[in-house]
Formats: structure tokens, sequence, C-alpha cells
């Protein structure tokens, strides 16, 4: 028998929101399903049937506009179960409660792509050595308060760290209201608190670099060495990075836990403002004199006077202006890429048409 039979929906997130939403899929013979698991479109689901292999169905295929359309990792799926072949068909993706996104790796891909759906909470895991850097953690911060779910910052490997107090200071800085944990896998610190968000039925996904310690945290989770972790690196502190996919795992008090790999790239998809992760800036630019003020050169700029005084670090603003410049750039590209797209639509609609009016 496949052993996630004894684990009811629950287990892996159901509730009585996503039960109504699946009213009219039932209606249709279909179950619910949770991705756990994407490889080349095919996908392993946690389901009432035990574990099963699913496949895209034609018809979703067909209407999927682009990446975000498909099935991702934590989503929830209505699926036809064949449990004798322990397989089953997706016939569609459940509305998302949350979504950390990213902008797809490469220069000129401009498509959404979902590391982690439907998570609770996301644990920043950044580690208290080389991998240090709060212009990146406020990067992350943006996008996991657009995703939806409750950011924690995990400082890995405090063992390693000469003045754990100035660096957690710094972090708490430009992380406003954001539990923050230090910890150390190798020598056993801090860890208890963070099965403190692994309750039953709510996920977590961890997301950090490579080499973080994020498979280290993932088997502390588990309570079992499912993850392979290697040795650390001589010359740089870090762990060689060993997570190849995003994998949804069942923890043992009932929650689950999502371990992604380190990402190379880290570009902004939510166009919306970054003011949640940048308070500070914003509290001063209000101030300023110009409602449009570039905080440049202008007179009366509060930012400027924030950072003469030292009330306001250069680098927060160099960042708040970096991300502002990448939104403005994404929101100009994703709005030539709509009219592309809809153009492409009823390209193919009207040939859908003539080939019927043919026939």
């Amino acid at each position: 028998m496949n052993q996630l039979q004894s684990h009811s929906l629950q287990n892996f997130g159901w509730n009585e929101a996503l039960e109504r939403q699946f009213t009219p899929y039932r209606a249709e013979g279909l179950v619910p399903a949770r991705v756990c698991l994407e490889h080349k479109h095919m996908y392993r689901l946690f389901s009432e049937h035990g574990e099963l292999l699913g496949e895209i169905a034609g018809k979703l295929r067909y209407e999927a506009q682009g990446r975000a359309d498909y099935p991702a990792v934590g989503d929830w799926v209505a699926i036809a179960a064949r449990s004798e072949e322990s397989r089953a068909t997706i016939h569609a993706v459940l509305p998302r409660t949350s979504k950390f996104s990213r902008k797809a790796a490469g220069a000129s891909n401009y498509e959404e792509q979902i590391v982690a759906a439907n998570v609770d909470t996301l644990l920043l895991v950044m580690s208290l050595n080389h991998d240090f850097n709060l212009r990146r953690l406020e990067r992350y911060l943006t996008m996991a308060w657009e995703s939806g779910a409750n950011p924690v910052i995990v400082l890995s490997k405090a063992d390693l760290c000469d003045d754990l107090p100035a660096m957690l200071a710094q972090v708490e800085a430009i992380a406003f209201g954001v539990p923050v944990h230090a910890v150390s896998a190798t020598e056993g610190i801090g860890l208890a608190p963070l099965a403190d968000y692994a309750e039953e039925g709510r996920t977590l996904a961890l997301l950090g670099s490579s080499g973080v310690g994020k498979s280290t945290l993932t088997n502390f989770l588990l309570q079992a060495d499912r993850q392979t972790v290697q040795n650390i690196r001589d010359g740089d502190d870090r762990g060689r990075h060993t997570t190849t996919h995003r994998e949804l795992f069942l923890l043992p008090r009932g929650g689950l836990v999502l371990d992604t790999p380190g990402m190379r790239e880290l570009h902004l998809w939510e166009h919306d403002s970054a003011e949640q992760s940048f308070r500070d800036v914003e509290q001063f630019a209000s101030q300023c004199r110009f409602a449009d003020c570039g905080h440049d050169s202008e007179p009366g700029c509060a930012v400027k006077s924030a950072i003469e005084s030292g009330a306001l670090e250069q680098g927060r603003l160099q960042s708040f202006k970096k991300l502002q410049r990448e939104l403005a750039f994404l929101e100009r590209k994703l709005n030539k890429q709509a009219e592309l797209n809809e153009k492409k639509k009823w390209k193919k609609i009207n040939g859908d048409r003539t080939r019927v009016n043919r026939e």
C-alpha cells in the first residue's frame, strides 16, 4: 500500500475554503490533489488515492497562455485519478492563495516562473559568512511580501560568525516586523523555534542562494536525512549545493516543507511598489517637498537629508532606486508582451473559425 494513503488531504493543507472552490470539479467526477514535484511536465501528486504520477490534460495545455498557467509545486489541482495505475490526468489548477514568482531565467525571457505556490510561510535563508548580502535580502523580502506569504528570515551558519549581534542588528534594520532566527545546524543552535512554523496543514518554503543550508534545515524539519548535504567547500565556507529541483515534503507533525534549488538570478516579477520592504525610504519620501522627487538633487528632498544626517543608509536608497527601475522596465516589457499575446490569441481564434468554415 502507498504510505501516503494513511494521510488525509488535511495533512497536505486542504481546508473548507478549498473544498468550496472545488465543488464544480467534484460534480465532474474529479478529485483534488497537490503537486509535490514537477519534472518535464510530469507531476508527482499527493492525493486521497496515495501518490500518483500526473500529466496535463490536452485542453489545459491548449488553453495555457504561459508557464504560470501550468501547475507549479505546491499547487492544488483537479484530477481524474487512475489509482490502479498510480497515474492521473490534471484538468485544472485551483486559484493560488500565494505565489512566490520571479522572472524566468534568461535576459530575453519575460515569462513568470512560479517558484512556490500556496505557501503560508517563506523561510528566507542567508548564511552568516560570504553569502551575507543585505541588498539581496532586500530583494527576497520584496518578493516575499508580494507573494502573499509571511516571510521569516533564517540566518544560517551562526557558528561561523565573529560578531553575531552586529549582523543581527544590520538585518533587523531592514526587516521591519519580520522574525529573524540565527541558527547553526552543525552545533544545533536556534533550530527548535523553526519547527513551530511547521504546524499541521501549513506549508513552509525555504528560499535562498546555493549552499546556505536549506537542505540541512529541511532534514531537521523532516527529522530524517532525505536531502543530500555535502561538506563545506574550502575557501568560501559554503556548502556544495545539491538540491536540483523543487520538492514538497510531508513533515512528521503534519505540515509540509518545500525545498528549492539556489537561485542565481532573482529578477522581480510583480510590478507593484516595494513599499513594504522599504518603509523607511517611503516614509522619508513622503516628506519631500515635491511629490515626484527623484531623490537626487531636488530642493527639499527629505530622503537626501536623512542620508546626510545618518538616519538612512545610502545603500538603502540605491537598492530602492534599482528595484524601482527594474519594476518600471518589467512593466513596459509585460505590457508589450500582453499586446503580442492578444494578437496571437485572436489570430488563433480566427484560424480556428476559418478551418471550421472550410470543413
